[in-house]
Protein backbone atom coordinates (compact mmCIF):
# COMPACT_ATOMS: atom_id res chain seq x y z
CA UNK A 1 0.00 0.00 0.00
CA UNK A 2 1.29 3.39 -1.19
CA UNK A 3 1.55 6.16 1.80
CA UNK A 4 0.15 9.37 0.82
CA UNK A 5 1.58 12.92 0.54
CA UNK A 6 0.24 16.31 -0.06
CA UNK A 7 2.83 19.03 -1.09
CA UNK A 8 1.33 22.56 -1.01
CA UNK A 9 3.49 24.66 -3.11
CA UNK A 10 2.68 27.33 -6.38
CA UNK A 11 6.00 26.22 -7.37
CA UNK A 12 5.22 23.11 -9.82
CA UNK A 13 9.00 22.63 -10.71
CA UNK A 14 9.56 21.75 -7.05
CA UNK A 15 6.44 19.32 -7.32
CA UNK A 16 8.35 18.21 -10.35
CA UNK A 17 11.48 17.58 -8.49
CA UNK A 18 10.11 16.08 -5.74
CA UNK A 19 7.61 13.63 -7.37
CA UNK A 20 10.67 12.00 -9.25
CA UNK A 21 13.35 11.83 -6.45
CA UNK A 22 10.02 9.72 -4.39
CA UNK A 23 9.19 7.75 -7.86
CA UNK A 24 11.20 4.53 -6.94
CA UNK A 25 9.22 4.56 -3.12
CA UNK A 26 5.95 3.20 -2.54
CA UNK A 27 4.68 6.59 -1.98
CA UNK A 28 1.70 8.74 -3.58
CA UNK A 29 2.37 12.59 -3.82
CA UNK A 30 -0.35 15.01 -4.48
CA UNK A 31 0.07 18.58 -5.33
CA UNK A 32 -2.05 21.30 -4.74
CA UNK A 33 -1.18 24.84 -5.18
CA UNK A 34 -3.23 26.66 -2.17
CA UNK A 35 -4.58 26.27 1.20
CA UNK A 36 -8.17 26.07 0.06
CA UNK A 37 -6.76 22.92 -2.51
CA UNK A 38 -5.41 21.89 0.41
CA UNK A 39 -8.31 22.04 2.51
CA UNK A 40 -10.25 19.58 0.41
CA UNK A 41 -7.84 17.12 -0.38
CA UNK A 42 -7.39 16.59 3.62
CA UNK A 43 -11.31 15.86 3.94
CA UNK A 44 -11.37 13.50 0.95
CA UNK A 45 -8.18 11.67 1.80
CA UNK A 46 -5.94 10.62 4.73
CA UNK A 47 -2.14 11.61 4.46
CA UNK A 48 0.75 10.91 6.27
CA UNK A 49 2.75 13.78 5.65
CA UNK A 50 2.38 17.40 4.48
CA UNK A 51 4.80 19.25 3.33
CA UNK A 52 4.38 22.90 2.42
CA UNK A 53 5.95 25.73 2.08
CA UNK A 54 6.50 28.40 4.49
CA UNK A 55 4.84 31.33 1.52
CA UNK A 56 1.74 30.48 0.39
CA UNK A 57 -0.25 32.48 -2.39
CA UNK A 58 -3.47 32.21 0.06
CA UNK A 59 -1.35 31.98 3.54
CA UNK A 60 1.49 30.34 4.82
CA UNK A 61 2.73 26.90 6.90
CA UNK A 62 1.18 28.07 9.93
CA UNK A 63 -2.54 27.57 8.54
CA UNK A 64 -1.33 24.63 6.94
CA UNK A 65 -0.38 23.19 9.88
CA UNK A 66 -3.75 24.21 11.56
CA UNK A 67 -5.22 22.31 8.58
CA UNK A 68 -3.63 19.24 9.59
CA UNK A 69 -4.43 19.44 12.61
CA UNK A 70 -8.51 19.44 11.86
CA UNK A 71 -7.69 16.74 9.82
CA UNK A 72 -9.09 13.50 11.52
CA UNK A 73 -5.80 11.75 10.68
CA UNK A 74 -3.52 14.57 11.32
CA UNK A 75 -0.87 14.29 9.35
CA UNK A 76 2.80 14.56 10.13
CA UNK A 77 3.64 18.78 8.73
CA UNK A 78 7.01 19.30 7.32
CA UNK A 79 8.07 23.01 6.28
CA UNK A 80 10.08 23.75 2.96
CA UNK A 81 11.72 26.88 2.46
CA UNK A 82 14.72 28.17 -0.08
CA UNK A 83 15.97 30.28 3.48
CA UNK A 84 15.93 27.71 6.13
CA UNK A 85 17.88 28.95 9.19
CA UNK A 86 18.18 27.02 12.60
CA UNK A 87 15.98 29.73 14.10
CA UNK A 88 13.29 29.06 11.30
CA UNK A 89 13.98 25.57 11.89
CA UNK A 90 13.61 25.74 15.87
CA UNK A 91 10.45 28.34 15.04
CA UNK A 92 8.47 25.78 13.06
CA UNK A 93 9.26 22.90 15.95
CA UNK A 94 8.24 25.06 18.65
CA UNK A 95 5.09 25.68 17.24
CA UNK A 96 3.59 22.17 16.15
CA UNK A 97 5.90 21.26 12.94
CA UNK A 98 7.57 17.42 12.60
CA UNK A 99 10.51 19.48 10.38
CA UNK A 100 11.95 22.04 8.27
CA UNK A 101 13.15 21.14 4.48
CA UNK A 102 15.60 23.31 3.12
CA UNK A 103 15.22 23.90 -0.54
CA UNK A 104 16.21 23.04 -3.14
CA UNK A 105 15.82 19.56 -2.28
CA UNK A 106 18.55 16.69 -1.75
CA UNK A 107 17.14 13.58 -2.16
CA UNK A 108 19.08 11.97 1.00
CA UNK A 109 17.87 14.80 3.29
CA UNK A 110 14.40 14.00 2.06
CA UNK A 111 14.49 10.62 1.84
CA UNK A 112 15.80 10.87 5.37
CA UNK A 113 12.97 13.67 6.68
CA UNK A 114 9.91 11.60 5.07
CA UNK A 115 11.09 8.12 6.74
CA UNK A 116 11.60 9.89 10.06
CA UNK A 117 8.05 11.11 9.57
CA UNK A 118 6.77 7.96 8.71
CA UNK A 119 8.42 6.66 11.84
CA UNK A 120 5.59 7.51 14.16
CA UNK A 121 3.73 3.92 15.65
CA UNK A 122 0.56 5.07 13.30
CA UNK A 123 2.84 5.18 10.18
CA UNK A 124 5.06 2.05 10.68
CA UNK A 125 4.28 0.59 7.18
CA UNK A 126 5.75 3.69 5.38
CA UNK A 127 8.85 3.58 7.35
CA UNK A 128 10.26 0.47 5.60
CA UNK A 129 8.96 2.18 2.87
CA UNK A 130 10.58 5.38 2.30
CA UNK A 131 14.27 3.78 3.28
CA UNK A 132 16.37 4.19 0.75
CA UNK A 133 17.18 1.39 -1.68
CA UNK A 134 21.01 -0.62 -1.62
Amino acid sequence: MKSRILFISGRHEDARRLSQMLLALPLFLDHVETLLQARAKLQQDDYEVVLTEAALPDGNWLDALHLARESPHEPEVIVTDPLADASFWAEALNLGAYDLLAQPFYAPEVRRILNNACSRPAYQGCAAAAAPAA
